[in-house]
């Protein structure tokens, strides 16, 4: 990968959606909204599974929020 196309910051996701497509229902299609646009992704459920779990072990391993 060139470095210069290396981004410096990570977007933040600001939405999130999963469907089912009705003529393919092996695949789970997750939405996610960024401040660059609506990006889609197909995957099967053994990855939607994983996704998930990873998910939960990150939100379990975070600090207690901040307060003012």
């Amino acid at each position: 990968m060139n470095k210069s196309n290396m981004r410096k910051a990570p977007e933040l996701l600001t939405g999130f959606a999963t469907g089912w497509p009705e003529q393919q229902p092996d695949i789970i299609v997750i939405s996610m909204t960024t401040d660059k646009g609506v990006h889609d992704f197909a995957v099967t459920k053994e990855q939607a599974l994983l996704i998930a779990r990873t998910i939960q072990q990150t939100a379990e391993n975070l600090g207690k929020p901040r307060t003012a």
